[in-house]
């Protein structure tokens, strides 16, 4: 095996983990001593040792005069925990090879000139492109404290998302529907505007063999009309926030604050914008925000430009109908030109259906990726 063998392998233990990390970023690390590989670890948790430090407990004392792999530059300051890079000069490391900078303020290249004023032999750059892919949420948090956002839909092969009833039980597989509750167990926050909450009533849990982590509620309700009733608001499964506008009265907001896991949050127009929604949910620590929502609330993202990522599930189906829903609505772009542009990352069978993820081309964006 080579640097790029050993790299490739910190990614893939990285992955695995991917974003049960959240806020923090997804890391992996191996040590290396004479051509074999004697520890390796993963983040597991913000607040919880760092990928470093679970590799060289693994090594104990082989890590001296080691080669040490890491898909993100190692820590220099203190947090939750001790820097990693003090760690791995205590240890001993006679090299390390590095995937990427970290462009956290707190880091941005301290922990490798620390490194190195120690006597340690660095190399930067191996498999960079990977290794932000890898951590495209937490780039994007670093640099804009709001949620990377993913905003999914289901339609059929001539772009409806229900017919002109509103009969949308199901376009898509169970299979295809399955795949979205991963993407729920891998993201902080889930969102839907009233109209959905209304319409189908949702638990907006997750529902995975095995179990899985259940994602902060977001409800989009300018005018608090969430029935009291509702699951998201009786079910005491996980935290719902309703975002409100400033018309709502501290009368209406009781009833739901009430409960122990709802929390009414205002904001102070009549009409709830959606950057002002991320920020919020951003100074509240969610880095990623799922959305689920019908057209009015997908129109609004896309409107605001605010979409990081688009899940589309196309099922082998048509519905036709001029009346039929779509995706996305409201007012739209007026100009192609003002349009949001986007790349097809990937495209995969699931199912009977058709899985596309796309993200804005570059022009649109700075590091959005599917992850």
């Amino acid at each position: 095996m080579n640097d790029r063998d050993y790299m490739k392998f910190a990614l893939e233990i990285a992955g695995k983990v991917a974003n049960q990390t959240s806020p923090n970023p997804t890391v992996g690390a191996v040590v290396v001593r004479n051509g074999e590989m004697v520890g390796f670890g993963a983040h597991l948790k913000a607040g919880e040792a760092h990928a470093e430090v679970n590799a060289l407990e693994m090594a104990g004392e082989k890590a001296r005069d080691a080669t040490i792999y890491v898909t993100l530059e190692p820590c220099s300051h203190y947090g939750k925990t001790p820097p990693c890079a003090d760690l791995i000069i205590e240890k001993g490391i006679k090299r390390a090879v590095i995937a990427m900078i970290d462009p956290n303020v707190k880091v941005a290249g301290n922990g490798i000139e620390r490194l190195r004023a120690a006597g340690i032999d660095v190399e930067l750059g191996l498999l960079e492109k990977e290794a932000t892919a890898l951590n495209a949420v937490f780039f994007h948090y670093t640099k804009t404290n709001m949620p990377f956002v993913t905003v999914k839909s289901a339609v059929s092969m001539d772009g409806k998302t229900a017919t002109a009833t509103g009969d949308s039980k199901w376009i898509t597989s169970e299979a295809a529907r399955l795949d979205v509750h991963h993407y729920r167990h891998r993201h902080d926050a889930i969102l839907v505007g009233v109209g959905t909450v209304i319409a189908d009533n949702p638990s907006l849990t997750t529902r995975i063999p095995g179990g899985g982590k259940n994602p902060l509620r977001v409800i989009l309700d300018t005018k608090l009309r969430t029935p009291i009733d509702a699951n998201v608001i009786t079910d005491n499964e996980v935290e719902t926030w309703i975002f409100v506008g400033k018309q709502v009265t501290a009368q209406e907001k009781e009833p739901y604050i009430q409960h122990e896991k709802v929390s009414v949050i205002q904001i102070d127009t009549e009409e709830l914008a959606i950057d002002k929604v991320l920020q919020v949910l951003g100074s509240e620590g969610i880095a990623s925000l799922f959305v689920e929502g019908g057209a009015g609330v997908n129109g609004s993202f896309l409107e605001a430009k605010q979409i990081n990522q688009l899940i589309l599930y196309m099922a082998p189906k048509l519905i036709g109908g001029t009346d039929a829903a779509t995706p996305f609505s409201g007012a739209g772009f007026q100009t192609i030109a003002e349009t949001l542009a986007l790349n097809i990352e990937t495209v995969e069978r699931i199912g009977q259906d058709i899985k596309l993820v796309a993200i804005p081309r570059e022009e649109d964006a700075d590091v959005y990726r599917d992850y």
